[in-house]
């Protein structure tokens, strides 16, 4: 059983809950998402497996997920990133923090304290199929035209983010 941290509008712990129970409930708690940039100046993003929860099949940042009780932001994100991409990264730039709250499919709300964190790779990407089906690595300019495009398949929280960090790369 997974457990999420809930946290206050300051991202003070309050408590945990099991994952699934705060995404019915809309219960704020801590979450993160890794943006990952490579040399050629690209953003690594990865399409999310048909078999997730919620925002199945939608493009997405390369990395995004929660900590667990007892890891920081950057633990709980190299882990992740190892677990979902095959990728060791080990520094990251925190570049902001916001809240959001979004009502998703299957009835769930996504109420999240999100650190958005910024790092750099190189590295061939192994993905892990349970929870990606696909990656590409996108310019700036290449993400901005998909998104007018065709923002419907692009989750809720990388339309919130994305804009924020264009001037990033």
């Amino acid at each position: 059983m997974k457990e999420v941290i809930l946290v206050n509008e300051q991202d003070e712990p309050i408590g945990t809950m099991e994952k699934m129970q705060a995404h019915q409930l809309g219960k704020l708690h801590r979450a993160f998402s890794v943006f990952i940039v490579n040399d050629e100046n690209k953003m690594l993003l990865q399409k999310r497996a048909a078999e997730k929860y919620h925002s199945a099949n939608l493009w997405t940042n390369a990395c995004c997920s929660h900590p667990e009780p007892k890891e920081t932001i950057e633990q709980a994100a190299t882990r992740r990133v190892k677990e979902e991409l095959g990728i060791d990264v080990n520094e990251f730039k925190k570049v902001f923090v916001f809240q959001y709250k979004a009502k998703l499919e299957n009835d769930l709300i996504e109420h999240e304290f999100d650190h958005v964190l910024w790092a750099m790779s190189n590295e061939k990407v192994k993905l892990n199929l349970d929870e990606a089906s696909d990656f590409v690595y996108l310019s700036k300019e290449e993400i901005a035209i998909r998104l007018h495009e065709n923002p419907e398949q692009f989750t809720v929280w990388f339309k919130m983010i994305f804009p924020k960090l264009e001037n990033l790369f």
